[in-house]
């Protein structure tokens, strides 16, 4: 056993490290709370990895995104991201998409290569179009709701979509998946009322995306080792 993970298989037991290690993950959107789901799944030792992002990273990321530092402003989000977790995990498989997933892109990204579906994407339209897919081949996904202009981290919770309140995003979502024929759909969302703001860019704190990036991996290693 890599002794990286020693203090991991203290806690879950050696045949579930094996289940972590001998899995693989595909994370949508690497922002606030898709590049600290990809983090830390990695550190929590999964064997692979797909990140999907086509944007690059933003001297307005720094506030907040796990990846965004002096030295990687204007990097592609997906060749800074692979380089931080390689220095996590040297022996970690990646597989890089640099590309907005959209309806017209989505073909590029065989979802069936992955044991589990991390939705981070800010689009609606793009969410559907993952969310629909993973239900059609039957990956199991969860999906991040808004996190923007919420300062209260405590207030994240992880619950099927149809037992949220508050979350805007989320009750478009409840509706768009209604006319789909969708009827369960795992999410994180926040019951914070979003401070109001006199911009239409939503603004960000450091720590409320990583949280739910933080829940988002711990409900996937949780589900991939059977615990409750």
């Amino acid at each position: 056993m890599d002794e990286r993970f020693s203090r991991t298989v203290r806690v879950i037991g050696e045949e579930n490290m094996n289940k972590i290690q001998n899995s693989s993950v595909i994370v949508f959107g690497l922002g606030g709370v898709g590049g600290a789901a990809a983090e830390s799944l990695v550190r929590a030792g999964i064997g692979r990895i797909g990140i999907v992002d086509k944007d690059v990273v933003d001297i307005t990321n720094v506030n907040r995104q796990i990846i965004a530092t002096d030295d990687t402003v204007g990097m592609k989000k997906t060749d800074a991201l692979e380089k931080r977790l390689l220095s996590i995990n040297p022996a970690l498989k990646i597989d890089k998409y640099d590309l907005f997933y959209l309806p017209e892109t989505a073909d590029s990204v065989d979802l069936t290569k992955y044991d589990f579906i991390v939705d981070c994407i800010d689009n609606v339209t793009a969410k559907l179009e993952l969310i629909v897919r993973a239900e059609r081949v039957g990956i199991p996904i969860i999906s991040s709701m808004g996190t923007g202009n919420k300062l209260h981290p405590e207030m994240l919770k992880i619950a099927d979509i149809n037992r949220t309140s508050v979350c805007p995003l989320a009750r478009v979502m409840r509706r768009e998946l209604k006319k789909r024929n969708i009827s369960k759909l795992t999410v994180v969302y926040s019951e914070e009322e979003p401070v109001k703001t006199d911009s239409s860019v939503p603004g960000s704190m450091s720590f409320t995306p990583p949280v739910a990036g933080y829940l988002i991996t711990s409900f996937v290693i949780r589900s991939i080792c059977d615990i409750k």
